[in-house]
């Protein structure tokens, strides 16, 4: 099988797996035990931390608090920012973010709550001067994803974060979930107040996620009970999936590997757009503007889950989009929120690498892909 998923999960480093069965070995206590072999597991944990917070640039690794997914940091984040501030009821998001973000703001909205939604270009571009625009003094919160997980374009946080602090002294939020582990974070030069991540975007398990909460931002707390991850979130730790999602991110902080990963996907996206008549890239041309393992291609009156399935069966695995939605026989929103026309958006293919492809890889999808749409197109007519 040829796996170019990697936006939806990443298979575990086998660095990662080490760690997490030594720890289920031998780090069996309790964090919060007062005795030796608490002690142990209790700095496992911290080791963790700091590995987390070394990945994202924060200044403290107490900043970092352990959740189970990127869904319960970013649905904590917002949530927790509205109980924070209940005098303000104004909320900015994007037209293209992740349903974890999305579907907690529209609730918020449903509840009296105004949200505005920064728009994006054919490129998946936002306007920095729309922004400002929008910004008043009710404002709460600002939600920017870092890249989005269906094209891979990248939002300038930096120079978002400096709006804000400008203009505002509204919660900046980031859902980095796709973006950690594939592009440089700085949370502390984007002037971040809360980010989200999910350790298996990255070669890390899945169920354990991470939330940045800098220091300063009083976010109450997200489960009550004992006083674990700073009193927080109530919990005994889970201690094998910390340990995992620190070595992932230990892992991902050398960046190296991400430059052959480009290399590839530029080759596979170059091959695609070059032999197949009728294929768009989805998202800006810029590489730089962009995951560096991400291509969003379309296909032009053909259907992408017939894509997907014609190639599965010759051993390929993609989607049409976000995995958590990919079920759906509607197009995309996000490409419908870029401006893509619905003869394109419906025949959308994600192709997203990862340290494990290859050039054989590459190869492989190349030969197959001009013949699995010349003969979808046949068989529809076009």
């Amino acid at each position: 099988m040829i796996y170019l998923d990697n936006n939806a999960t990443t298979p575990i480093a086998a660095e990662v797996i080490s760690v997490m069965t030594d720890a289920i070995k031998y780090v069996y206590g309790n964090p919060s035990s007062g005795h030796a072999i608490g002690a142990e597991a209790r700095d496992l944990v911290g080791s963790a931390r700091a590995c987390v917070a070394a990945l994202v640039g924060a200044e403290h690794p107490e900043e970092i608090v352990f959740t189970a997914s990127g869904t319960e940091s970013d649905n904590w984040a917002i949530f927790g920012a509205a109980q924070m501030r209940p005098e303000k009821r104004h909320i900015i998001m994007t037209t293209i973010e992740h349903e974890a973000v999305r579907k907690p703001v529209e609730s918020l909205e449903r509840r009296g709550y105004r949200v505005s939604r920064l728009e994006v270009d054919i490129d998946g571009h936002l306007s920095i001067d729309q922004l400002i625009s929008l910004i008043d003094d009710d404002t709460l919160l600002i939600s920017v994803m870092l890249a989005n997980n269906e094209t891979g374009v990248l939002f300038p946080v930096e120079l978002i974060g400096q709006v804000i602090r400008e203009r505002s002294d509204a919660l900046f939020h980031v859902d980095a979930v796709n973006a950690a582990g594939k592009v440089p974070i700085d949370v502390r030069r984007a002037s971040i107040d809360l980010l989200a991540l999910s350790g298996h975007k990255f070669q890390g398990p899945k169920g354990i996620g991470a939330m940045y909460v800098r220091k300063g931002v009083s976010l109450p707390p997200i489960m009550l009970g004992g006083a674990q991850e700073s009193g927080l979130r109530a919990g005994t730790e889970a201690v094998h999936q910390i340990a995992g999602l620190g070595a992932a991110a230990k892992l991902a902080v050398d960046r190296s590997p991400n430059v052959r990963v480009q290399h590839l996907r530029d080759r596979l996206e170059f091959g695609i757009l070059s032999s197949i008549p009728g294929s768009f890239l989805n998202g800006t041309v810029r590489s730089d503007e962009r995951l560096p393992n991400t291509s969003s291609i379309s296909f032009e009156n053909t259907n992408g889950q017939m894509i997907l399935a014609r190639l599965d069966s010759a051993g390929v695995c993609v989607s049409t989009g976000s995995a958590c939605h990919s079920q759906e026989r509607t197009a995309s929103s996000v490409l419908q929120a870029m401006g893509v026309p619905y003869s394109r958006s419906m025949g959308a293919i994600r192709f997203s690498l990862g340290r494990g492809n290859t050039e054989n890889d590459i190869n492989r999808v190349l030969e197959i892909l001009p013949g699995i749409i010349e003969e979808l197109r046949l068989i529809s007519g076009n």
